[in-house]
């Protein structure tokens, strides 16, 4: 108790505490994405309830992994080399994840560019599997980014109720933020490609620091900030056209 109270009367506290809060939100934006597009593919009356189990699988899996952080700082060391390259367990993990995410984004956009209709016969028993592979597939990607999560968590602060509720904060964050996103994307078409296209980004930089390659979020994010900026812009262009066609007619 007394180590809580020293802890909320700490400035520097209170500084770590703020900046691991927006660094997990900014983190937990590719996860929101991924759950958005892909919940999205679901029956209407399915897709709020896969939202909130990937989420809510999302901050299970964050504060596991925070019970277990001596567990977690040794996914860093090395565990196998090849052809001089040296492999810890959490490279390997975000390599796996980054190459799900490229597949995974690039079947979608082949999907988009070439659907294939359905047969009614088989739709039932097609809700059914895609509801449950859609869980399958969030809790997968929801590893990668928890471990990733917790490991800048740790490297940042070494107070464990910090880490705690910043995770508990950014993954409520996810929960408010999910229907509004998984509703404009499914409402704006040309959103979803874009939203794929961060998802191979993001896919490829897991894989690159897998390999070793650091690569700086903030590059990625302003990448993503510049498309997003320029697809704003687009949509407001064509409201404007389409406002002006009825306005004729």
């Amino acid at each position: 108790m007394e180590y809580l109270l020293e802890l909320a009367a700490s400035p520097t506290a209170w500084v770590a505490l703020a900046t691991l809060v927006v660094m997990e939100i900014v983190l937990g934006i590719d996860n929101l994405i991924f759950i958005s597009i892909l919940t999205n593919k679901l029956p209407e009356q399915h897709r709020q309830k896969a939202r909130r189990i990937g989420i809510g699988m999302a901050l299970i899996l964050r504060l596991a992994l925070l019970s277990t952080i001596a567990f977690i700082v040794q996914l860093t060391e090395p565990v196998i080399e090849i052809l001089g390259q040296a492999f810890s367990w959490k490279d390997m993990i975000l390599i796996a994840g980054g190459l799900f995410l490229v597949w995974k984004a690039t079947t979608e956009i082949h999907h988009s560019m070439d659907p294939s209709p359905e047969d009614p016969k088989t739709a039932t028993s097609t809700v059914t599997l895609g509801f449950a592979a859609a869980i399958g597939q969030i809790l997968m990607l929801d590893m990668v980014f928890s471990i990733d999560s917790i490991i800048t968590a740790v490297g940042m602060t070494e107070h464990l109720p910090i880490m705690i509720i910043a995770v508990v904060v950014s993954v409520l964050v996810m929960l408010l933020a999910a229907d509004p996103l998984a509703k404009f994307i499914n409402d704006n078409p040309t959103v979803v490609m874009l939203a794929l296209g961060f998802l191979i980004m993001i896919g490829m930089t897991l894989i690159a620091e897998g390999f070793g390659a650091h690569v700086p979020k903030g590059y990625v994010y302003a990448a993503m900030a510049f498309s997003a900026g320029i697809e704003v812009l687009n949509m407001m262009s064509r409201r404007a056209k389409h406002k002006k066609v009825v306005q004729q007619a």
